[in-house]
């Protein structure tokens, strides 16, 4: 398990790195749709995205895999769980948004994100372009239970995101996981982006919107240094509560849980 986000305000801490420990999962009951016969004989589901784009396959071995644009393609638990239809998010900032990554077309773009010092410290990835994308390929085709994402501010592609089931993950291993837990990753790629307590804003309306959108999830967690006092903070702002400290591998956590119902005092 590593590090956290490169900036104390704005970022998630990592309980690691999604895909590292592949975790066997039983596909939950698939939502309906229109099924469709593929090439290999397999069903599939053409989803109701603006011009048909949006193709939704089974695929052999239970993973259900979407498509949205020639030549992407990612993994997902369940259509509910994608954050391409959660819509955009009004915040104070601006309208803010999740889009899946796109590969290659975002790796320039997260590659350099990476590389940047701040990021690089604690997200563990700087180095070429292969050593981002064997790491967000891992989640592309993993199992589905990490999606990689572009935070996009007024249609500007500004933070990265991981969005998973916590209650699959590594990190429940540490703590008491429930069903459907779900967790974020994240960081802020421009320097100008940081240090503003926008890190806080996007978090709120994240974790309001994932509790909208995955109604079996009751509560969204993270997992920062301890040692990072201003991310502690920015998850406060943003509705979290310290939950508990956790001895990760790799460093002391702050367990920072947003909960449905308000937790009492």
């Amino acid at each position: 398990m590593q590090g956290q986000s490169a900036h104390p305000d704005p970022g998630a801490g990592r309980a690691g790195r999604p895909g590292r420990h592949p975790v066997r999962l039983r596909r939950p009951p698939q939502p309906g749709g229109r099924r469709v016969n593929g090439p290999t004989g397999g069903g599939g589901v053409v989803g109701d995205e603006p011009g048909g784009r949006r193709v939704v396959r089974d695929e052999p071995g239970g993973r259900r895999v979407v498509r949205d644009e020639p030549g992407d393609r990612r993994v997902v638990l369940d259509e509910s769980d994608d954050p391409a239809g959660w819509g955009a998010m009004a915040t104070a900032a601006g309208e803010f948004r999740l889009r899946p990554v796109r590969l290659p077309a975002d790796l320039g773009l997260l590659t350099r994100w990476m590389n940047d010092p701040e990021v690089a410290a604690f997200w563990e990835l700087a180095g070429p372009a292969a050593v981002t994308e064997r790491h967000l390929r891992t989640q592309l085709d993993g199992d589905g239970r990490s999606l990689p994402c572009l935070g996009l501010l007024d249609d500007t592609p500004m933070s990265y995101w991981e969005v998973y089931r916590a209650d699959l993950d590594p990190l429940a291993a540490h703590y008491p996981a429930r069903p459907h837990d779900t967790g974020v990753h994240l960081l802020l790629g421009p320097a100008d982006s940081r240090g503003r307590g926008l890190g806080a804003t996007l978090l709120a309306a994240l974790a309001d919107r994932l509790l909208r959108e995955r109604p079996h999830c009751e509560r969204v967690v993270a997992e920062p240094d301890l040692r990072n006092r201003r991310s502690v903070r920015a998850f406060r702002r943003a509705g979290f509560r310290l939950a508990a400290e956790l001895d990760l591998p790799d460093k002391r956590a702050a367990l920072m849980v947003r909960d449905r119902t308000p937790h009492p005092a």
